[in-house]
C-alpha cells in the first residue's frame, strides 16, 4: 500500500492507494505554508504503519536530485531538503512529484487515457501545466522539467500581436503560462481592452459575440494553440487529456481543438481531445503510481547490483 498526498497552498489531502488505485478513505488538512516543522509534522502524522512508501504531489518544481521542491504558495518548502527530511522522520522512501504529472499518470493508467501509448496531459488552470506519459512511464527528463510547455516565450504569429513583457514566476519574461490558463486570460483582456473581468465572463461575452471578448479568445487561441502545435509535433501524442477548469467550457475546447488542427504537422492524424476522467483524486492516484515505479525500479538496481 501506499500513502499519497495531494499538496496544495491551502490544503492537503491524503489516501491510502492500493493496486491499480483504490483510495480509501481521504483525509484533508490545512497545509502548513510559513512553517516547515509543522509541514514535516502534518505530513508524517498521517502515514499508516504498513505504508510501504509515501508519494507526494505536489503544485511546484520538484527537484529530483536534491529532494527539494519550489512551490509559490508553500514559501516553507523553499530551499528544504523534503524528500530527506521526510524519510528520515518516518522512516520509509518518499517520492515526489508534481501535480501535472500526477494527473497525466493517473488519466493514462485509470482514466481517459488508457490504452494510448502516447498521453499528452494538460491543465490550464491557474497557469498552464502539462505532462508527458509514454507507454505508462511519465517523461521527467534529466531535472524532471519534461511537459512543462507553459515555460517558454509565448508567441502570437498568425495575429500578429506584439505581447506585453510580463515576468513570469519562474523568472523568465512572456511564458507562455501567462497567458494560457484562466488569469491569463483575466490578464490577457484587461491588457486588450482594459476591463478587470473573470474568465467565465470573458467567455460568456465571447460566446455571445461581444467585440472585446472575441478579440481576447482570439488571441489567447493563437498564443496557447501555437506552443500546443509545436509540443505536438515534438511529442506526437496519439490522446491530449484536459484537466482543469477551463476545459468545462465546451466551445472553447472545440476552438482550442481547431487552432491547434490548422497548425500541426499532420492535422489529418490529430490527437483527439478527451476530458479528465479520474475525478478529484487524480493527484493522489498518479502520486501513488509513480511511487509504485520507483519502488519497482529500487528493486531492480537491488537485485542486479
Amino acid at each position: 500500500m501506499i500513502c499519497a498526498f495531494d499538496i496544495g497552498g491551502s490544503k492537503i489531502a491524503c489516501g491510502s492507494v492500493e493496486g491499480a488505485g483504490d483510495v480509501g478513505a481521504c483525509v484533508r488538512i490545512e497545509t502548513p505554508t510559513r512553517d516547515y516543522q509543522a509541514f514535516l509534522s502534518a505530513v508524517a502524522d498521517q502515514v499508516p504503519n504498513d505504508a510501504r512508501a509515501l508519494g507526494l504531489s505536489i503544485a511546484g518544481l520538484v527537484d529530483p536530485n536534491q529532494g527539494s521542491v519550489r512551490a509559490a504558495n508553500i514559501p516553507c518548502l523553499s530551499g528544504k531538503p523534503l524528500r530527506d527530511d521526510l524519510t528520515g522522520l518516518i522512516g520509509k522512501p518518499v517520492f515526489l512529484t508534481n501535480d501535472a504529472k500526477a494527473f497525466g499518470l493517473a488519466e493514462a493508467h485509470n482514466g481517459a487515457g488508457v490504452g494510448h501509448s502516447s498521453v499528452l496531459a494538460l491543465i490550464p488552470r491557474t497557469g498552464i501545466g502539462g505532462a508527458i506519459v509514454l507507454d505508462g512511464r511519465i517523461l521527467e527528463g534529466r531535472t524532471m522539467v519534461a511537459g512543462e510547455w507553459g515555460h517558454g516565450p509565448a508567441g502570437a504569429m498568425r495575429t500578429g500581436k506584439v505581447l506585453p513583457r510580463w515576468t513570469c514566476g519562474c523568472g523568465e519574461i512572456g511564458c507562455v503560462d501567462l497567458f494560457g490558463g484562466a488569469r491569463g486570460l483575466e490578464r490577457l483582456h484587461g491588457f486588450l481592452a482594459g476591463e478587470d473581468k473573470s474568465s467565465f465572463d470573458i467567455l460568456d461575452g465571447w460566446c455571445a459575440g461581444e467585440s472585446a471578448a472575441l478579440d481576447t479568445v482570439d488571441l489567447y487561441l493563437d498564443i496557447v494553440c501555437g506552443a500546443l502545435a509545436n509540443l505536438v509535433n515534438t511529442v506526437d501524442p496519439s490522446i491530449i487529456v484536459l484537466g482543469g477548469g477551463l476545459v468545462s467550457d465546451t466551445s472553447l475546447v472545440s476552438a482550442l481543438h481547431t487552432e491547434m488542427w490548422f497548425r500541426i504537422l499532420a492535422p489529418k492524424h490529430a490527437p483527439r481531445f478527451a476530458k479528465a476522467s479520474v475525478g478529484a483524486n487524480s493527484a493522489i492516484i498518479g502520486a501513488a503510481i509513480f511511487s509504485r515505479e520507483r519502488l519497482s525500479l529500487l528493486k531492480s538496481e537491488v537485485n542486479t547490483a
